[in-house]
C-alpha cells in the first residue's frame, strides 16, 4: 500500500485557515459598527421572555441571547462578536462532515471555502439568528451521522456517533421547525438497506430518541397553546398565498444572491453526484437529508408570498460533502471562479453596509427605506429619544404600565424592546397577531396615561389614537455620509395635560 502523503490536503488548508481568519477579522469590524437587524432585535427580545417556543420559531435562540446578555437582551457588540466566533467556525464544521462522509482532506477544505464565501454563509450567519443554530447543529449531526454508518455496527464509535447526531438533530429542531425534517432524514436512512446492519443495534433510534427529548418542550408547549407557530406561519401570515411565477422567480432569483451564481451551477453539479452517490449507507444518508426537506419546504416556498429563500438552504447542506466524496470533480477553474465571484459579492456587501461613502454610488433613484442594511443604523438616538420621553412622562405616584412605548409594526417594536431590556413595558400595533400582544397586550397599552409611539417613515405619521391627544413629537433623522437614510418620529400621546 502507498504510503498517505503528509502534505496532501495542506495547501487547502492553508487557504482555507487564511481566509477564515480575514473573515473573522472583517466580522468583529462589523461587531463594533452595526446594531441589529429587525429580525435579530425580536430575537434579542427573546431573551426577555424566557418560553419554549415564540410564534416564529422555537426557543433555543432566545436562551443563546439570553446567556449573552446575562439574563437580559444582549447588546449588538456583544451578541454579533459571539455570532462572529459561530459563523466562522460553521465551515470547519462543513470539513468536518465532508471528511466523515469519505473526503479526503484537501476536497474537504476545498469544499469548506466554497460554503465559506457563499453569500448565504459568509453574511447571513454573522446575524443572531436560528438559521445560525440550525446551520452548525445540522452539519454536526450529519457528520456524526455519517461517522456512525461508516463505523463498525455495534461499536462504541458507531454508539457514540450515533447518540451525537440524534442531539444534534434535536437542537436542529429546537432552533427551527426545519430541523424536525433532520430527525426525519436520519430514521429514513438508517432504516434504508445500506443501513441495514447498524439496525442489530439500538445506537440509531436511541441516539433519534434523545433527539425527540430536545425537542419535546417545544412540542408540549405548543400543543397546550393550540399549535400557535404553525398557525402564525400557515394561515395568520397567508392572506395573499398561492402558487404563482412570482414566488418561483423569487425563490430562483434567491438562490442566485443568496449562494451566487456559479455556486448555485456547483450546487447542481452536487446534486448529480448526491443522486449517484446513492448506494451506500453514507450516500443515502445526504440523499434522504436533502430530498426530504426539500420535498417538504419547496412547495410552501412556491404557495407562500412571505417564504424566503433562504428556507431551502438546510437541505441544501448534503450536496458539499456529496461533492467533496464523488470520484469526479467540478473543473479546478469552475471552483476558482465560483469562490472569487463569491467573495466579490461578500465583498461588495461588507462595503456598502460598513465604508458610509459607498452611498454615493448609490442611482439617482435609491430608496432608503428599501435598504435593508438602513435597519443596522440609527436605533440609538432613537432609544435615547423614547426614553426620555417616557422617563419625562413619569410623575409622583405612576405605577409600569401608565407610560409605555409602543410601534406600528413588530420591526420597531423588538428594536425598542431589545435597547429598552425591560426598563419600559413595550407595546405593538401589527396588523397581524405578535408575539407582543403577549407580552404587553394591546387592550393593556392603549389603557396607559401615557403613549410614547415611535414609528419611521415606513409606516407613516403617528396614529389619532381615541381620546388622546398629541403632547409633542420630535423627529430624528439619521444620516451616513451626509445623506439622510432613515427618518423617525417620536410622540408623546396622552390622557391628561402635561406641563
Amino acid at each position: 500500500m502507498k504510503p498517505a502523503d503528509p502534505t496532501a490536503g495542506r495547501p487547502e488548508l492553508v487557504a482555507f485557515a487564511s481566509m477564515s481568519i480575514v473573515l473573522l477579522a472583517l466580522r468583529a469590524f462589523a461587531a463594533a459598527h452595526v446594531g441589529f437587524g429587525d429580525s435579530e432585535a425580536l430575537y434579542a427580545s427573546y431573551a426577555l421572555h424566557p418560553q419554549p417556543a415564540y410564534l416564529d420559531h422555537p426557543g433555543l435562540v432566545g436562551l443563546l441571547a439570553r446567556a449573552l446578555g446575562h439574563g437580559t437582551a444582549p447588546s449588538p457588540e456583544r451578541a454579533h462578536l459571539a455570532t462572529a466566533i459561530l459563523a466562522t467556525a460553521f465551515p470547519w464544521v462543513a470539513a468536518l462532515a465532508c471528511r466523515a462522509s469519505g473526503a479526503t482532506w484537501g476536497r474537504s477544505f476545498a469544499g469548506a471555502i466554497v460554503v465559506a464565501l457563499a453569500p448565504e454563509a459568509a453574511i447571513g450567519l454573522f446575524a443572531m439568528t436560528p438559521d445560525l443554530l440550525l446551520a452548525l447543529a445540522w452539519t454536526g449531526s450529519l457528520a456524526l451521522a455519517a461517522e456512525a454508518l461508516r463505523s463498525a455496527p455495534g461499536s462504541g464509535r458507531a454508539s457514540l456517533a450515533f447518540a451525537g447526531a440524534g442531539l444534534l438533530a434535536g437542537v436542529a429542531a429546537a432552533s427551527k421547525l426545519t430541523g424536525l425534517l433532520l430527525l426525519v432524514a436520519l430514521a429514513a436512512a438508517y432504516a434504508a438497506r445500506p443501513a441495514r446492519p447498524h439496525l442489530r443495534s439500538l445506537a440509531p433510534w436511541a441516539g433519534l430518541a434523545a433527539g425527540l427529548i430536545v425537542v419535546a418542550p417545544v412540542a408540549m408547549y405548543e400543543a397546550r397553546a393550540g399549535w400557535p407557530m404553525l398557525v402564525h406561519r400557515l394561515v395568520d401570515t397567508q392572506s395573499s398565498a398561492g402558487l404563482s411565477f412570482r414566488n418561483l422567480g423569487a425563490l430562483a432569483g434567491g438562490q442566485l444572491l443568496y449562494l451566487s451564481p456559479l455556486v448555485a451551477l456547483l450546487a447542481a453539479l452536487a446534486g448529480r453526484q448526491l443522486w449517484r452517490g446513492r448506494g451506500d449507507a453514507v450516500g443515502r444518508l445526504l440523499l434522504l437529508s436533502c430530498v426530504l426537506p426539500l420535498a417538504a419546504v419547496l412547495p410552501l416556498c412556491l404557495w407562500s408570498r412571505v417564504a424566503e429563500p433562504h428556507w431551502l438552504a438546510p437541505a441544501l447542506l448534503a450536496l458539499v460533502p456529496a461533492a467533496t466524496r464523488s470520484p469526479t470533480a467540478p473543473s479546478r477553474r469552475l471552483v476558482v471562479a465560483s469562490c472569487a465571484v463569491a467573495g466579490a459579492m461578500v465583498a461588495a456587501v461588507h462595503g456598502w453596509v460598513l465604508v458610509p461613502s459607498a452611498l454615493r454610488l448609490a442611482p439617482a433613484s435609491y430608496d432608503p427605506r428599501l435598504d435593508l442594511s438602513n435597519e443596522l443604523y440609527g436605533w440609538p438616538q432613537v432609544v435615547d429619544v423614547a426614553r426620555a420621553e417616557a422617563l419625562g412622562a413619569w410623575v409622583p405616584g405612576s405605577e409600569r404600565g401608565d407610560v409605555v412605548v409602543v410601534g406600528p409594526h413588530w420591526v420597531v417594536c423588538a428594536q425598542l424592546e431589545a435597547a429598552l431590556r425591560g426598563d419600559l413595558p413595550v407595546g405593538c400595533d401589527t396588523p397581524v397577531r405578535d408575539d407582543f400582544d403577549d407580552w404587553w397586550p394591546r387592550d393593556r397599552w392603549r389603557r396607559a396615561d401615557v403613549v410614547v409611539w415611535v414609528t419611521d417613515a415606513r409606516f407613516g405619521p403617528p396614529p389619532a389614537l381615541p381620546s388622546r391627544a398629541t403632547l409633542r413629537t420630535r423627529e430624528i433623522r439619521v444620516q451616513r455620509d451626509g445623506r439622510t437614510i432613515r427618518v423617525f418620529t417620536v410622540a408623546v400621546l396622552t390622557r391628561r395635560a402635561q406641563a
